[in-house]
């Protein structure tokens, strides 16, 4: 993030003595990013972070990727799976991805994860389309609801609770830091006036996790690198940071303070865009007024993925440009052919005022490609579905909350 928090108790001076109430030193730690040369944060445990008493054996973790599919559009229907597993891990199945990020869907069914998690070499990025509860951190408590985009850089141990009820996240995971857009930003890191959100959008954590921090035992941490799953088990909680400043740490913001860009005629992608990466883009489309030229057309235009592939999320609403989605839909349309409205939706959005739809996009700039998970959710008919007499199946979801 482009600005400085801080949180419970720190020396005034960093790299000096700072010391417990026994009169031992409390253990710094330096986490960041990009060597000593990205953004970092200074923690301050009660016990030393390197403090192993057990290695598990790794398991597999990772997709498989398919190369080998034909070009064509894909429309994926993941609505009717309320359910993908377990616990916050188990629950998580990959369907799209390449070297630079990858997109999951995770709708668990566990509240509360027994074990701690670490993402070793890449941030993930967890859009919250359904479930409220709270990340818990090294750097403390995050609460998060519903359109909530969490933030969790990588290294940062963690945990997800969930209240009672179904949960439904789009999990983003990018192999390079995530950032806000830089055209949005100033030489100093702060967001310009025309950006379409402020640091006011943004939160941090609230409050330090308390608790048995202070008890000896053991404690799982999982930590995902290279494809792998491996299990590394502590002496103590990793939650017993009491205080930590920097510019690193996990944050949330909501798709509904995102404030929309709007123009005479159709603007293109690139103004709904909210967080970038290395080679990608997340992009937010949110309720906003159309074009208000008089000879505006508000559906956008046919135009040809020369050097990215997209994929859009739909989140709640009708999407103008196409028909027969359904919530939690993904439609991928990759680099090579061009892609468009469907036919009539086009005349169809002549003279409309505004749309209340909500969908995340993720551009990519190298090829993406779907996962083994992907294929039980793959609309067969989609690719054909621009021919002008075809028949759409109706949306799943009863009038798309227009």
């Amino acid at each position: 993030m482009p600005f400085y928090q801080r949180l419970g108790q720190i020396p005034r001076k960093r790299h000096t003595q700072f010391r417990q109430p026994d009169g031992s030193l409390y253990h710094e730690q330096l986490v960041g990013t990009l060597g000593f040369h990205g953004v970092s944060s200074l923690l301050y445990h009660r016990h030393a972070p390197t403090d192993i008493r057990k290695v598990g054996e790794p398991r597999p973790y990772a997709p498989k990727l398919l190369k080998d599919r034909p070009l064509e559009p894909a429309h994926l229907r993941t609505l009717a799976q309320t359910t993908t597993g377990g616990d916050y891990l188990q629950a998580r199945q990959t369907l799209l991805g390449n070297a630079d990020v990858t997109m999951s869907i995770c709708n668990p069914t566990e509240q509360r994860m027994d074990y701690y998690y670490k993402n070793a070499l890449a941030d993930e990025v967890i859009f919250v389309h359904e479930g409220r509860g709270e990340l818990w951190s090294q750097l403390g408590k995050l609460a998060f609801e519903p359109g909530d985009y969490v933030v969790i850089p990588r290294t940062i141990i963690h945990q997800l609770h969930f209240e009672e009820g179904p949960v439904r996240l789009l999990i983003i995971e990018s192999f390079s830091p995530v950032e806000t857009c830089r055209r949005y930003r100033n030489h100093f890191g702060q967001l310009l006036e025309h950006a379409p959100y402020c640091e006011r959008d943004f939160r941090g954590p609230s409050e330090l996790v308390e608790g048995d921090v202070r008890e000896s035992g053991e404690y799982e941490v999982r930590v995902k690198k290279d494809g792998l799953l491996h299990t590394l088990v502590y002496g103590h909680s990793p939650f017993d940071v009491v205080g930590w400043d920097g510019y690193f740490y996990p944050y949330a913001t909501s798709i509904h303070d995102f404030e929309p860009i709007t123009g005479r005629i159709h603007q293109p992608p690139p103004v709904h865009q909210q967080f970038e990466g290395n080679n990608f883009v997340i992009c937010s489309f949110v309720p906003r007024l159309f074009d208000y030229h008089p000879l505006a057309i508000p559906a956008p235009y046919n135009h040809s993925n020369v050097d990215s592939d997209e994929v859009l999320y739909y989140v709640a609403g009708n999407f103008m440009s196409r028909r027969g989605v359904d919530l939690a839909s993904f439609t991928w349309h990759p680099s090579g052919i061009p892609h468009g409205p469907h036919p009539g939706t086009v005349e169809a959005s002549i003279g409309k005022k505004e749309t209340h739809e909500l969908a995340v996009m993720v551009d990519t700039f190298r090829p993406l490609y779907l996962t083994e998970a992907a294929l039980p959710y793959v609309d067969p008919r989609y690719p054909m579905s621009w021919q002008p007499d075809f028949q759409h199946d109706p949306p799943r979801a009863a009038d798309m909350m227009d």
